[in-house]
């Protein structure tokens, strides 16, 4: 079975105002993740990273689910504000994957 991916709104907003080679690179790892949700574990198996260039996009996977979230494309040099974010609010962001 194949995973459903999902962005927040905060992914959202900032995927509008991306160059159009991140946003075709990134629709591009969307359909790779709904077949196979690889990528850089961050902590725990569930919070993972995608290199692009000098960025990342960060994702939370629910396995038993089939269901991916994705919760931001930053540069490099944002990488640890962003884990320390999603790490804080990890019960608010797995509840919401696991509700989609």
């Amino acid at each position: 079975m194949d995973y459903k991916v999902y962005s927040t709104e905060t992914f959202n907003k900032i995927f509008i105002t991306l160059d159009r080679t991140e946003q075709e690179w990134i629709v591009k790892i969307k359909r790779n993740l709904e077949e196979n949700p690889t990528g850089k574990i961050l902590t725990f198996s569930w919070f993972r990273e995608k290199k692009y260039l000098n960025k990342r996009l960060y994702y939370l996977v629910d396995e038993e689910n089939k269901k991916i979230l994705l919760v931001g494309f930053a540069p490099k040099k944002e990488q640890q504000k962003l884990i320390n974010f999603v790490k804080a609010n990890m019960k608010e962001f797995l509840n919401h994957l696991r509700n989609l």
